[in-house]
């Protein structure tokens, strides 16, 4: 295989790899706005969704990692309650990934 050819694949690599990153922040954002019922906004403070919720932490102060996230929203946390039953395991990974990604906390 010649370089231009091993080159050309490389970066389509990076660029999917950049795409599925980028689609997979959308969809969390979107779990974060809509899908979640209730929707995430209301308890919770986070700049990039545009939520000024009280009732949980601002996550923009917490920057919570995609584990804790991904863990909060399966099992539950204080008042929270646990997501696991309404949403799906691609959703859960979205709205992590998402949550860790806006606020810092990766």
């Amino acid at each position: 295989m010649n370089k231009k050819a091993v080159l050309a694949i490389t970066g389509l690599m990076t660029f999917s790899l950049h795409a599925s990153a980028g689609d997979l922040a959308t969809q969390g954002k979107n779990v974060f706005t809509q899908e979640a019922q209730p929707s995430c906004t209301i308890c919770h403070t986070l700049a990039d969704a545009g939520s000024a919720g009280a009732i949980g932490p601002n996550l923009d102060d917490l920057k919570p990692t995609e584990d804790q996230v991904r863990m909060a929203v399966t099992q539950g946390v204080g008042v929270m309650p646990s997501f696991e039953a309404s949403l799906s395991e691609e959703q859960i990974k979205a709205v992590a990934h998402y949550v860790s990604t806006v606020t810092g906390g990766k």
